[in-house]
C-alpha cells in the first residue's frame, strides 16, 4: 500500500498492486484494475518511486522487508 495525497489535500492508502496507468494531465491520474480513475497531488514520478519501493519492500529480500526474526531452531522442553 502507498500513501497519497488527494487534489483537496486529504491522504489516501492504494494498493500499488492494483494501479495500472500513472499519466501527467497535468495532474496526476492513476487508473486502476477496477476501472477507477483517481487524481492524486503527487507528480507521476513520485508514483513510481513509492511503487518500486513498495515492490521491494513486498518481494525483495528479507533485509529490505523490515526487522527479520530468527526462525524457532526447535521447540523448547521442560
Amino acid at each position: 500500500m502507498i500513501a497519497l495525497t488527494r487534489l483537496d489535500g486529504k491522504e489516501l492508502v492504494v494498493n500499488a498492486d492494483h494501479i495500472l496507468t500513472a499519466e501527467a494531465t497535468p495532474d496526476t491520474v492513476l487508473l486502476l484494475t477496477t476501472g477507477l480513475k483517481l487524481m492524486v497531488l503527487e507528480p507521476v514520478s513520485e508514483v513510481v518511486e513509492r511503487m518500486a519501493a513498495w515492490q521491494r519492500r513486498v518481494h525483495g529480500p528479507p533485509e529490505a522487508r523490515g526487522t527479520v526474526l530468527p526462525f524457532p531452531r526447535g521447540v523448547p522442553q521442560e
